[in-house]
Formats: structure tokens, sequence, C-alpha cells
């Protein structure tokens, strides 16, 4: 019988499910690089639809095979990002679990064209935090510490409450994106929020637990709650959770916070991945004196 990646079904009980060897050799792989658990859903995710275009076990796919689910990603307008990171648990399968390192050379990754990040403005932030649905203040302190620290929406749902440091008016992010911990700022405004918002769930463990309580709230809650707070205040751009991150920076940026600077709160490992903020900082841009200005005998 030919082994394959897709999950099979127990009968006893029908709620739980059964993981292929194929597929336990991979995760194991992945614990063994030290994967953080984001990154190795997102490689099963790929490995499933390469499995359901191929029809088959993915491990008995030739280069053939590859260049064909390439060509029907192309064509099906799958994204660059999305493309890319297929690419990525692709190599990862067939170089580490399959041990078929020269299928990696069969494998391209696509250009992305670089856009500047949209960007809130701060009268557009204060709408939207301030429509953040309820009961309670769950989601408003949520996606207030998003935007007041720059966290990612995976950053923000697994914050534990001993990680807001009041102190030392410190956040701690642990495992990050590369599994890095870092630090950032507790404004005293989110403090008060936060204080109130404690005061009224008193979360134990999870700052913001899910509704067992067990696990946090998940980024797809997140989302959920961004998305009904941007539709409330009547922001028409086309923003996402991720922007809070964004306008975050690029409100530093303006304020003439360092680069530098804004590149450790956001846990960039290179400053060219900061710097792109530099080119939405409309504020920082209208206060520069153009050369132009010194010309003389033109006018």
């Amino acid at each position: 019988m030919i082994e394959t990646f897709s999950i099979v079904k127990q009968e006893v009980p029908m709620t739980q499910e059964k993981v292929s060897p194929l597929r336990e050799r991979m995760m194991e792989d992945m614990r063994i690089r030290g994967m953080q658990e984001t990154s190795q859903k997102a490689h099963i995710r790929a490995l499933k639809d390469f499995t359901a275009f191929l029809g088959r076990s993915p491990d008995t796919a030739e280069p053939d095979d590859l260049r064909a689910y390439q060509l029907h990603m192309a064509d099906t307008n799958v994204t660059p990002s999305t493309f890319n990171a297929r690419i990525v648990a692709l190599r990862f399968f067939f170089s580490m679990t399959c041990d078929r390192d020269e299928m990696k050379k069969y494998m391209q990754f696509r250009t992305e064209p670089r856009k500047l990040p949209i960007v809130l403005s701060v009268e557009e932030v204060s709408a939207l935090l301030a429509s953040a649905p309820g009961p309670g203040l769950k989601y408003r302190a949520a996606l207030s510490i998003g935007y007041g620290g720059g966290l990612r929406a995976s950053e923000v749902t697994h914050l534990k409450v001993r990680d807001i440091d009041s102190d030392r008016m410190l956040i701690h992010v642990e495992r990050g994106k590369g599994g890095k911990d870092r630090n950032v700022m507790l404004s005293p405004s989110l403090l008060v929020l936060l204080r109130d918002y404690w005061r009224e769930a008193r979360p134990q463990g999870w700052l913001f637990p899910g509704q067992s309580r067990v696990d946090p709230i998940s980024p797809r809650q997140l989302n959920r709650a961004f998305t009904s707070a941007k539709r409330m205040a009547g922001i028409k751009k086309p923003a996402t959770l991720h922007t809070l991150r964004h306008s975050f920076a690029t409100h530093l940026l303006e304020a003439n916070t360092d680069v530098r600077v804004i590149q450790v709160l956001l846990g960039h490992s290179k400053l060219s991945t900061t710097a792109r903020y530099t080119h939405v900082a409309t504020k920082t841009l209208g206060d520069i004196t153009s050369p132009f200005e010194h010309v003389k005998g033109l006018t």
C-alpha cells in the first residue's frame, strides 16, 4: 500500500485523527530543527496541498511532478508569498524527511514586487481601537497591545500575564518570529487599559484566554475582531491586523525615533526590513527641506 501524507481518520472516536508515518517523520524532523509550531503547521498545510495535487504519496514525486505543481500554482494565481512558503516546505520535506536533496534544484522561488505597507493615521487607530468588539475589554486590550507594542498577531495571542512588566514598563515577547525573545515598550496609557482589563476578566496564565481558558485566543479570532472594529470605525483602507504593526513603526519614525531602535522593537534581523518604513513616513518627509530651496535666482 502506498504511504500517503494525508490524515487517516480513526473509526473510534470519530473526532480523533491518526497521523501517517510519513507525516510523523516530517513532524519529528521539524521538532529536531527547533521549528516553531506556526511554521510546522504551515509546512504541513503546504505538503497536504501538494499531496492533493499529486494524488499519491508526496515522497514518490519526480522532477516533472514538481514542475507541474509550480505551473499549477502560477496558473491559479497563487500569491508569491504563498508560492514561496510552499516551496520552502517542499524543500524541507525532500531534503530532510526524504533524503532527496537533489530535488531542491527543481524548485524555484518567485520574486514578489515590494509594496509599501498600508498605514493608518493616529486618528484612525484611535477610532479603530475604540470600536473594538465586546463584551468587555478583551479585544480592545489585545488590539491595543498589538499597536502599542508593534506585535505580530501570534505574539499578542501568546502573551502571558507574567509578560507584562509594570516595574520596568516592558512587555516580554517570548519566542517571536525566528524563535527569538525580545522586550518592547509598555506605555503608561496602555498599562492603565491592561489593568482595567485584568480587573474585569482576571486572566490567569494566558493574558487573552480563549473560551476554554486552557488555550489563548487564536490569531484568527483576533483578526475577526480587527475586521469588525475597522468596519465599525468606517475605515475604508485595505488594512489588516498586521497594519497596526506597520502603523506603530511608521508613527515612531515620524516622531524621529532612530530606525535602529525601531528595528529592535520590531524584532527585525535586518535593518533593511525596517528601513522600508522610511518610504511611508509622510510626516517625516513633509518636515524635510528640499535642497532646491537653496537654489538662488530662479524666482
